[in-house]
């Protein structure tokens, strides 16, 4: 079992792939480096204190569903815009996550990395500019803001350490370029390990991350530089151009960010019930540090 990630990656002149022809790579939580910024690994260790105050200013707390899918996509899903991200090879479209009024926007690094240019894309409003204002390229997460940011509502940022298997979450993104693509499913296991190259540079030829997955070497060789993550595990349909969206509990809350899927090698690229995304409490311990550039 091979597998292939959740978004369509703009090729660059040493990688190729494009949009038009889906190209799959690593993302669970856990990596693909390389791209905007650089970074490390920000799962950062907060004192007594709390958390840094950097990390929860201007973050939206209420949200009010009745309980069902649709109370959930009613809520959470003005929040989910599509990104399109593109390079003179080529374009890219995946997911963000609107999380401030101010414009902020979180996503995943291996959606934006390379990119010379990215735009937003709320509703059914035109396009507006977006630049990334830090990286963690170890926990694949990327932060965008636009100052356009007018009619966006921020979604709710939830507790992914509550989250148990078994428990309802949807899934809200733009698969294969249809923005507010909702769907529904459980957790299906929490900290799940894997293991992917932190650099990022060693894509096969169809354009896929080799990783390490419950003792089993995927898609080649790591290599050296390797990052392991704990990632949220759903069946919740995750197609390409889900990276970068919301993985919802059913209060409304955010508690991932969805990041990958696997389908069988020999299979097609639709999903077929495993996906994964990066907890949203890994994300807020990483946030004062994405906005203060990421880490290099």
């Amino acid at each position: 079992m091979s597998e292939r990630s959740v978004f369509r990656r703009p090729r660059r002149p040493e990688r190729p792939r494009m949009r038009r022809r889906t190209v799959w790579v690593l993302a669970v939580l856990v990596v693909v480096a390389g791209g905007a910024g650089g970074g490390a690994a920000v799962l950062v260790q907060r004192g007594p204190q709390g958390p840094d105050p950097r990390a929860t200013a201007g973050l939206r707390t209420d949200v009010t569903t009745d309980g069902t899918v649709a109370g959930v996509a009613s809520a959470v899903g003005p929040s989910v815009v599509e990104i399109q991200a593109s390079n003179p090879e080529g374009e890219a479209t995946a997911s963000g996550v609107v999380i401030s009024e101010n414009g902020e926007i979180l996503t995943n690094n291996h959606v934006i990395a390379g990119a010379t240019r990215i735009l937003v894309v709320v509703g059914k409003r035109d396009p507006v500019t977006a630049e990334v204002v830090g990286t963690d390229p170890d926990l694949d997460m990327a932060l965008l803001r636009t100052e356009r940011a007018k009619g966006m509502r921020p979604a709710v940022l939830g507790d992914s350490d509550r989250i148990a298997v078994g428990d309802e979450v949807v899934a809200i993104g733009s698969p294969e370029g249809l923005p507010g693509t909702v769907t529904s499913g459980i957790i299906s296991a929490v900290q799940r390990d894997v293991t992917v190259e932190r650099d990022g540079d060693s894509r096969n030829p169809e354009g896929k991350w080799p990783f390490e997955f419950q003792g089993g070497e995927f898609n080649g060789d790591v290599g050296s530089s390797t990052t392991t993550y704990q990632a949220l595990q759903t069946d919740a349909a995750l197609n390409p151009g889900n990276s970068g969206g919301a993985l919802v509990n059913m209060e409304g809350r955010v508690v991932g960010i969805n990041s990958a899927m696997y389908t069988p090698s020999s299979g097609d690229p639709g999903s077929v019930g495993l996906g994964f995304a990066v907890p949203v409490n890994a994300v807020k311990a990483a946030l004062a540090e994405l906005r203060g550039g990421g880490r290099g």
